[in-house]
């Protein structure tokens, strides 16, 4: 074959796929310009309202390789390559992946549900899944919370969400609920008044709303009085304990018993 015979058939070659070479690098080059624009725009929206950053870099990275897949592919077929084939082998290799991976899809759906409603934020204390604890990490997959001895658990997003999410840290305030017990032969009134004094004491108990101290029931071996004052929910369990440890060494200075459970056995001799 000599070189004047390949030289038509190159040149020929080259008017032919030129034109489609030189279209489908173009649509490569514009379209990861595209891809980069459009992930920045999303990226800025996402920053101005505030999204939480683990979510603004997965929408930011998602966007952008979803674009150039698709650019990608545009530019085959100005090739004059057969997408479909493409298409269709993505979506088994997709489908084959979502069934494998089914668990994983269910926490990272549920992930992203959290990271758009945020149920929750890092340092505030919840209840879920069955455990409880401090968020420590708000992840794609999974939470992970730090219980008050001081050990790392790590939640599955999906167990997380199915149940019911107590939040202790949303609100400012909460209310302590306590239990004191007086015998029948105390004074009621008495019992109330040292109640309340070791309350009023307390400057973390707040005045607004007011404490309530009540007579909760008559029990079998005591008359019990519900004590439900209102605190900072960071002075929760500082005052539950200081306060419960008050009243039990006021009672005992003011003569107030705090009985225990009791039974009267009575004996009958039976004589023979």
């Amino acid at each position: 074959m000599t070189l004047e015979t390949v030289l038509p058939k190159v040149w020929e070659l080259l008017t032919v796929y030129g034109l489609k070479i030189v279209a489908a690098l173009a649509i490569l080059i514009i379209g990861r310009w595209v891809a980069k624009i459009m992930s920045r725009v999303i990226h800025r929206v996402m920053d101005k309202r505030s999204v939480d950053p683990i979510l603004t870099t997965f929408v930011f990275s998602l966007t952008y390789y979803f674009l150039l897949a698709f650019f990608v592919l545009a530019a085959l077929g100005q090739l004059g390559i057969q997408t479909t084939s493409f298409v269709a082998l993505i979506g088994a290799a997709g489908l084959a992946v979502a069934l494998a991976l089914q668990g994983s899809l269910s926490n990272f759906a549920a992930g992203i549900l959290m990271l758009i409603f945020r149920p929750f934020k890092i340092d505030d204390y919840i209840e879920g899944a069955g455990v409880g604890g401090t968020v420590e990490k708000i992840q794609i997959f999974t939470t992970q919370v730090k219980t008050p001895d001081n050990k790392t658990i790590i939640i599955p997003n999906a167990k997380l969400t199915e149940g019911n999410i107590v939040n202790y840290s949303t609100k400012g305030t909460r209310r302590l609920d306590m239990v004191f017990s007086i015998g029948y032969g105390d004074d009621i009134d008495k019992a109330k008044a040292i109640m309340a004094a070791v309350l009023d004491e307390d400057p973390r108990v707040l005045k607004d709303p007011a404490p309530t101290i009540g007579l909760l029931e008559l029990a079998n071996s005591s008359v019990n009085f519900a004590v439900r004052p209102w605190v900072q929910s960071s002075d929760y369990w500082n005052v539950h304990f200081e306060v419960t440890e008050k009243i039990k060494k006021r009672f005992d200075e003011e003569g107030v018993s705090i009985p225990f459970p009791q039974r009267d056995v009575h004996v009958f001799e039976h004589k023979t």
